[in-house]
């Protein structure tokens, strides 16, 4: 059955819009504990580098600023009009950059750079000019051609002229914040953006030999209709993006302050939620897109598409990436690094990042060294997530295993979604149906040794499904 037929059904919806992780790691950050620090950060490094053969870097650099905030946000942002306040941040950034320079070796190339925020273009050309020599000067960069070098832009702040100053730097990949085009909802949000200024920047990156261009949808968002979402992907399909990430909207205002801008009686419904979504995907792949997984779309000749069909798509924090084989290095306030089979994770708050900085530290505030059975479990949702079906022999092989023993309690957890016709095993192969791949977060929880932990450790909060 094509995706585009596949329905998520009222019934369902009602047993499986739970909340879940994103899965972008395993074991997700909740996980992570204080007593992961520095020492335990250079100790990974040293080890990677002495793989027979290390793997190549790929770098993460957190912008947190933005001038205005979006009602919606989620992610870890600071609102300020300061522009000072970018070259404050920069000092320390690159104190960040030397210091964990110093951990890997020379020889070890970096393919794979993305500014991400916050709004990067927060900083101006010039200065990201500037962070990335800096980058240049302290790693080994692959060939321009054989780099992906990307940024995500906020359309309202950019202008056109400008993309021709950062390909010049090396950006060849953008991202541009969309959500949605319909004037009531852009005012509920706090987000006011003109077609026109998005098609510009689309343009302008084009013109410049960007390889690819995202824009990112949001549904479930307040004052959002049938209607109007239809119209705002009308509109994006005249710009025709090289990939478009289509996220659902969580209402979690408790966790997020912005969030209690927003009026709960705006938002539609989870029936109207959930025809929003099925539109999106039947609208998209109509037009010619691949459904990449989860909420991820793009052109059949996009690299994103390529690596899904040979194999070689990866799931982490900067989302779907066909950089597979690099250990990820997080820097700036939040920031996450994955080096070999640990994770570490930066302050949240700028003030613990400055000042781990300032002492000379690499700040680090939690962290977490992966067992066997983690890297196992994440393997196979690394596989699920990108590929939509769970290697049972491969991870057999690997890890000596017997896997419907070793699973035993994960395949029980399965049966329901195997009934509901969201998940087949056949001739020794685990895999998601078209239905199934619309709801892969729910076929990767029955695989999390952590949802069901006892009550000692913090149950944290995650987005529903859909």
């Amino acid at each position: 059955m094509p995706i585009s037929d596949a329905i998520i059904d009222r019934g369902l919806l009602e047993r499986y819009n739970r909340p879940g992780p994103r899965y972008t790691s395993y074991p997700t950050a909740p996980q992570f504990r204080d007593s992961f620090g520095e020492a335990e950060l250079r100790a990974a490094a040293a080890a990677s580098n002495g793989d027979p053969i290390p793997r190549r870097l790929s770098i993460y650099l957190h912008v947190p600023f933005c001038t205005s905030p979006c009602f919606y946000c989620g992610c870890n942002r600071i609102i300020t009009r300061d522009k000072a306040r970018g070259e404050l941040y920069l000092a320390r950034l690159y104190r960040e950059i030397a210091l964990m320079a110093e951990l890997f070796d020379r020889d070890r190339e970096a393919i794979q750079l993305h500014f991400g925020g916050g709004t990067p273009n927060f900083l101006s050309p010039q200065q990201l000019g500037e962070v990335v020599e800096s980058l240049r000067r302290h790693f080994h960069f692959a060939r321009h051609r054989e780099s992906d070098i990307s940024i995500e832009l906020d359309p309202r702040f950019v202008a056109p002229g400008e993309i021709a100053q950062l390909a010049r730097i090396g950006f060849n990949r953008a991202s541009l914040g969309v959500q949605d085009f319909d004037a009531d909802v852009q005012a509920a949000v706090n987000r006011i953006q003109s077609v026109e200024d998005t098609r510009a920047v689309v343009d302008a990156c084009r013109d410049a030999g960007f390889r690819s261009v995202n824009i990112d949808l949001i549904y479930g968002l307040p004052k959002q209709t049938p209607e109007g979402f239809s119209r705002t992907i009308d509109q994006v399909l005249t710009i025709r993006p090289d990939r478009l990430a289509v996220y659902s909207y969580a209402h979690l205002p408790e966790m997020f302050r912005a969030q209690k801008q927003i009026n709960a009686d705006d938002l539609p419904t989870p029936d109207v939620k959930l025809s929003l979504m099925h539109m999106a995907i039947s609208r998209l792949t109509a037009a010619g897109y691949v459904y990449i997984g989860m909420d991820h779309f793009a052109l059949p000749d996009d690299e994103l598409a390529t690596a899904q069909a040979r194999g070689g798509l990866h799931r982490n924090f900067m989302g779907y990436t066909t950089h597979a084989d690099s250990d990820l290095i997080g820097l700036g306030v939040s920031a996450i690094s994955h080096i070999g089979s640990t994770f570490s994770q930066n302050p949240r708050d700028l003030p613990s990042w400055e000042h781990a900085l300032d002492e000379g530290r690499l700040p680090v505030f939690r962290g977490l060294h992966m067992s066997e059975d983690d890297e196992l479990r994440a393997d196979l949702i690394q596989a699920l997530m990108c590929q939509g079906e769970i290697p049972v022999a491969a991870l057999e092989r690997r890890y000596g295993i017997v896997f419907d023993r070793y699973f035993d309690g994960s395949l029980h957890a399965l049966e329901p979604l195997e009934a509901d016709g969201l998940v087949r095993r056949e001739n020794g192969r685990i895999f998601a149906t078209s239905q199934g791949r619309l709801l892969l977060r729910n076929i990767a929880m029955c695989f999390d040794a952590y949802l069901d932990r006892p009550a000692d450790i913090a149950r944290p909060r995650f987005s529903r499904a859909i």
